[in-house]
């Protein structure tokens, strides 16, 4: 009984490698998440700062605490809703006293945002702890000097000791170690699919519909930039053969050689609007408008169809993340500014 059941095990996992999409898919350089904890951390974790769930917790009440903003109203998780496929939902990103970004740029996703090869759309920044530091200080997002975080943060007793308990000590709690943390906490945030079940062998796991479109996201092209683990996260040339339509919504060029980081492409479906600019709200139309400025081909309505079917398998489990109970203020702590 044992041999047997063990041999139809053998015999199921070996059928399950014979999908030619799946190596077709792996030869492309699509990447699957690892299925181990283990794995996973150790794709994500920061060889300079480990991950330890003591960081992650404090991170993650970092990140949802709008005190770190010059208003007090304004927390990472307003542009960056873990509700909302981690971005705002809106065209263009809204902070300090309701304004706009200046260049007319979208909130990109912090979910899998670990795995970009360079962060923000001009990839200004290398990693996520660089990264953190940026948005707060902005004028036009949370317009916070570093010495009013330091100061609001190091004014609650109960941050002061959840650092300590966590770093030691002697932690000095500055504005690197506070972004610091903030990254630590992003950086679980990872969401596994059945596309990565798929690319792991499980070809039940992707529809025939999807495995249409799939196919058609590798013969088409669409790979050469969304590719990797992230199915996107590197810098590329942006319409490279086509003016993109709404280019001159905003003055973004890119980086000093035109180049803009790719969106990753997990959970696409929940993170409308797209582009840079945040001017196409159909799915179906950012396949279509990357099949010509990318591409220099005009995708069908149908395959176009197919491909976003296979693109809404992307979305993926998202990390269980219950909203914090945030430290109170002290009478030492900064009061808001609105002005």
């Amino acid at each position: 009984m044992k041999k047997t059941f063990l041999l139809a095990s053998l015999l199921s996992i070996g059928a399950m490698a014979t999908n030619p999409l799946i190596k077709q898919a792996n030869d492309a350089g699509l990447k699957p998440l690892p299925k181990s904890e283990a794995e996973m951390l150790k794709l994500v974790d920061n060889s300079k700062n480990h991950i330890t769930k003591a960081k992650v917790e404090l991170g993650k009440k970092l990140y949802f605490d709008p005190r770190l903003s010059k208003s007090g109203l304004i927390s990472c998780n307003t542009c960056h809703n873990l509700a909302l496929g981690g971005v705002d939902g809106v065209e263009v990103a809204i902070g300090h006293k309701w304004t706009a970004n200046p260049h007319h740029l979208n909130s990109p996703t912090v979910y899998n945002s670990v795995f970009n090869q360079k962060q923000f759309w001009d990839g200004r920044s290398p990693d996520l702890e660089d990264q953190a530091q940026g948005p707060i200080q902005a004028t036009p997002e949370m317009a916070a000097p570093k010495a009013l975080v330091v100061g609001r943060i190091n004014s609650i007793p109960q941050y002061v000791s959840e650092f300590q308990a966590t770093y030691g000590k002697d932690v000095k709690i500055d504005f690197k170690t506070i972004a610091d943390t903030i990254a630590i906490f992003e950086r679980i945030l990872v969401t596994p699919s059945r596309y990565d079940a798929f690319l792991s062998g499980d070809e039940n796991k992707l529809s025939k519909e999807e495995q249409e479109g799939l196919k058609l996201f590798i013969d088409k092209g669409c790979i050469a930039c969304h590719t990797g683990v992230a199915l996107g996260g590197g810098m590329q040339l942006f319409d490279a053969n086509k003016k993109y339509k709404y280019r001159d919504v905003g003055d973004f060029k890119g980086d000093k050689n035109g180049m803009v980081k790719v969106p990753t492409l997990r959970n696409i479906e929940e993170t409308a609007p797209y582009f840079h600019n945040g001017k196409i709200w159909s799915l179906k139309e950012a396949v279509q408008e990357m099949g010509t400025t990318q591409l220099s081909m005009k995708i069908s309505d149908s395959d176009a169809n197919k491909i976003v079917t296979f693109l809404k398998s992307l979305t993926g489990k998202k990390p269980n993340v219950q909203y914090p109970i945030l430290p109170a203020s002290t009478e030492k702590t900064a009061k808001p500014d609105v002005k």
